[in-house]
């Protein structure tokens, strides 16, 4: 359903925002760590949905990365995301 919701909604012009909490790693290796939870914003995809354009505010050094969808439902799988 997380990846179909994606799609869905990068092809509709908008960004899926997450709440997430925890630590999760990037396909670059790059390890991105929120124990008390933040907000991220899914803004594109790759592979028909299973790798997807994180965008962060969190650090300007960083601001852009790709993670799979796979991670991505299991760093918000306590906290949950919106589409419109």
């Amino acid at each position: 359903t997380l990846r179909a919701d994606i799609v869905r909604t990068v092809d509709d012009g908008r960004a899926v925002v997450a709440n997430i909490a925890g630590t999760s790693t990037d396909t670059d290796g790059t390890t991105h760590s929120y124990e008390g939870g933040h907000y991220i914003s899914v803004v594109g995809y790759h592979d028909n949905g299973n790798t997807v354009t994180i965008a962060d505010s969190a650090d300007p050094n960083q601001a852009a990365y790709q993670i799979s969808v796979e991670h991505l439902a299991d760093w918000i799988a306590t906290r949950g995301y919106a589409t419109s």
